[in-house]
């Protein structure tokens, strides 16, 4: 996903004279080739990410679209304040491209975990938020977000499904139904979600983009108000969204995602996953149980 986020991104600047690149950094060496061809549209301003976000505002208020890039945590975290305040509150337009999702590089330890960025950009208004889970699908949303003006977050991860599913007008992708729970698999989640579900009696839709959420499709695809969340943050993260659409209904929750923690060990990204009970034995032991308490109330389409 990185390589065709920057690989776009540098051809979208030599189609687009207000395209520009604020780096920390990070994937310098990606846009080597066109800092040369734009010398004064591909800015690093070294670790200060804080400036990033600033510089990326100045962008904005001189008529440029800029794409503000590094892990996530130096992103959204650190920046916090000049995301509130420099884009938000002066209702300026950027995207925010990050990297190493909620804990990739595990081997730079606990700095580089961020399983909270999704739910800190919740406390804001205004944020279309993408969780691709394929490279096609950065690129898409990427060339969407390059031609408008509004504030765009685009999460990259180490982890891929097989194949694109992204619908372009941002609704959820229906790809399997059933009579039972429905699973909403949220960007590189799928895969597994797919696996862990392979023969179970439930309906699975693919969001991978999540801010707006597709309330309207969760409705109209729902057999039973039971729905299982599963998502590559925070767990919960989008459980109110889920409640707030069904908010008429009896309805049942599972919320599946990393959950709170302070990682004191390195491990590898796989490690973590059977530790949160994100790989696939761990979902299929959670969603398999809650599906089997289907009361199946009644249909709500």
């Amino acid at each position: 996903m990185r390589s065709r986020f920057a690989a776009v991104t540098s051809r979208l600047m030599d189609d687009h004279e207000n395209i520009a690149v604020v780096l920390a950094d990070i994937s310098i060496s990606h846009f080597a080739a066109a800092a040369r061809r734009h010398p004064h549209r591909v800015v690093n301003v070294g670790i200060r990410e804080q400036a990033m976000i600033g510089a990326a505002a100045g962008m904005a208020l001189a008529g440029l679209r800029p794409i503000a890039h590094t892990y996530t945590p130096f992103l959204i975290e650190r920046p916090f304040e000049q995301v509130k305040l420099d884009l938000g509150h002066q209702e300026l337009g950027a995207i925010l491209v990050s990297v190493g999702a909620s804990y990739d590089e595990t081997g730079y330890g606990y700095t580089h975990h961020a399983p909270g960025d999704v739910a800190l950009l919740d406390t804001l208004p205004g944020w279309t938020v993408h969780i691709p889970g394929h490279p096609d699908e950065v690129e898409s949303f990427l060339r969407i977000a390059a031609l408008n003006n509004n504030r765009v977050y685009i999460r990259l991860s180490a982890h891929t499904n097989d194949k694109p599913h992204a619908r372009p007008d941002g609704q959820f992708t229906l790809l399997r139904s059933g009579s039972g729970a429905t699973v909403v698999a949220v960007g590189p989640m799928l895969e597994r979600v797919l696996a862990a579900t392979a023969d179970l009696d439930v309906t699975v839709l693919y969001a991978p983009t999540v801010r707006p959420f597709d309330a309207a499709t969760l409705r109209y695809v729902l057999a039973e108000p039971a729905v299982v969340l599963v998502e590559p943050y925070l767990r919960g993260t989008s459980a109110s969204k889920v409640s707030e659409a069904l908010s008429d209904l009896p309805h049942r929750l599972l919320a599946l995602g990393t959950p709170e923690h302070t990682a004191r060990l390195y491990g590898s990204p796989s490690d973590h996953d059977i530790e949160y009970g994100l790989d696939v034995a761990g979902l299929r032991a959670r969603i398999s149980s809650f599906a089997a308490r289907s009361d199946a109330p009644s249909a709500v389409r």
